[in-house]
């Protein structure tokens, strides 16, 4: 699309798997068999010196004792170098200053830093569910009817049927599956057709299990109640957003923390830091200060079998901790996503519109952001936050009014714009249950 855009003619080589450096640079000519490097002779096929080249799966290069083909790119790609590009075939200089090139790339992470300062990062979000359903209608069915041999009139899948499809049998940011799905679909209905049973089926979200079965996902719910010790906090994964409940919980022991659920080293550590956080602020939340001493805390992200790493649990553990220290419930339709600190900062985190588009599945209807995360929310698309109510915050003192059924105790700030006068009467010291914990809470 862009190379028809500019005029341009297109060129696309995949440097999956590759691990010899003459792919990039050519053999030398005393070689028997030697060949030019694959960008000499995309330029050949070409045939300008300013084509639109796309070089897919660059993230998936190899190394052997053959040389780097990842450090061979570096010329290719520094336009300060690429005037002058050297393929051991030709033997003379030659320019690719004209061409515009393009790699496409899963995860940045295995991409080397040096080749990585060479380029323009743009990253590309999932779809949403809507944009699916779209492409869904206007290219995938279509070219699948086209492929199997049936028209529209033999068979119309409802929206319905389409949202439940990309909803409950696939988990993924695109539509390959979701293009899988539909052939599986439509090679039943043409089986039936081609059996003689021929009449215009229409799929629906009632009998779409009939086609492909029991669902293969179910979608993430919002809790039946307020709990105590059980927040929800919001994730990025590869194949885009989720909804994690994070639990905590107080046992006898000896001041040690417990965390399970398949955590990353970064997650562990977040977890530390929310703790640490919430011990130093044990006066502000009215913790009884042996509590600490006296208990062992347990952390469980459910889904053990996931891995799960990354720091942007760090306020939705902090909550949940403060939840169990303090015996106050978490409300069930706010879910939250940031990094804290030990002073109580809430810092940016990165995949916001995956995860929001997460918590509008999840039936969520408020969203704790950090402050410094609120330009991002134009990436979000209308129809995604119109149902949702957006709270961007700096510290853990706005987090917790918001988050807790309780916050007018847990907060120096709430105290200060609502004075006691304005509440019910002051209730006696033993209503205060985090004081007389014995047990862990359920």
């Amino acid at each position: 699309s862009i190379a028809r855009a500019l005029g341009r003619e297109f060129v696309r080589i995949s440097l999956g798997g590759i691990r010899d450096e003459a792919e990039i640079r050519g053999h030398r000519r005393t070689y028997v068999g030697a060949l030019p490097g694959r960008i000499i002779q995309g330029i050949k096929q070409a045939g300008s010196n300013n084509p639109v080249f796309m070089m897919d799966e660059v993230d998936k290069i190899g190394m052997d004792f053959r040389g780097d083909p990842a450090a061979a790119l570096l010329e290719v790609l520094d336009p300060e170098q690429n005037n002058s590009f050297s393929d051991h075939y030709l033997g003379v200089p030659f320019d690719l200053s004209n061409v515009m090139f393009i790699t496409t790339a899963n995860l940045i992470d295995p991409i080397p830093s040096a080749l990585r300062d060479r380029m323009e990062v743009i990253e590309i979000s999932g779809y949403t569910n809507d944009e699916k359903v779209g492409i869904a209608k206007d290219f995938v069915i279509p070219r699948q009817l086209k492929e199997h041999g049936i028209t529209d009139r033999h068979v119309h899948i409802m929206d319905s049927a389409i949202n439940t499809i990309i909803t409950q049998y696939t988990r993924e940011a695109g539509v390959r599956n979701l293009e899988r799905e539909i052939a599986n679909v439509l090679r039943k209905v043409a089986r039936k057709i081609a059996e003689g049973k021929e009449k215009r089926y229409i799929i629906t979200h009632r009998n779409l299990h009939k086609y492909l079965g029991v669902p293969k996902y179910q979608p993430e719910l919002e809790q039946e109640k307020d709990e105590v010790g059980v927040a929800t906090g919001l994730a990025w994964t590869e194949t885009g957003g989720d909804v994690i409940y994070v639990e905590a919980t107080l046992m006898k022991g000896k001041s040690n923390i417990i965390l399970t659920g398949h955590l990353g080293d970064v997650m562990k550590e977040s977890a530390q830091a929310a703790l640490s956080y919430i011990r130093s602020q044990e006066k502000k939340l009215m913790i009884k200060p042996d509590l600490f001493a006296k208990h062992d805390v347990h952390i469980h992200v459910p889904a053990g079998a996931i891995p799960k790493d990354g720091p942007s649990a760090g306020i939705t553990m902090a909550t949940a901790l403060t939840s169990v220290f303090t015996n106050s419930p978490v409300r069930r339709d706010v879910a939250m996503t940031g990094e804290v600190t030990l002073r109580g900062r809430v810092l940016p985190v990165g995949g916001l519109k995956e995860k929001i588009l997460a918590a509008k599945r999840a039936g969520v209807k408020i969203v704790i952001l950090p402050k410094k995360n609120e330009k991002d929310l134009e990436e979000v698309p209308k129809q995604v936050r119109k149902d949702l109510q957006f709270v961007f915050v700096e510290t853990m003192d706005e987090v917790l009014p918001v988050a807790l059924k309780r916050p007018d105790k847990l907060s120096s700030k709430a105290q200060e714009k609502k004075p006691s006068v304005k509440h019910k009467p002051k209730r006696s010291p033993q209503l205060v249950p985090a004081m007389t914990v014995t047990k862990p809470p359920v």
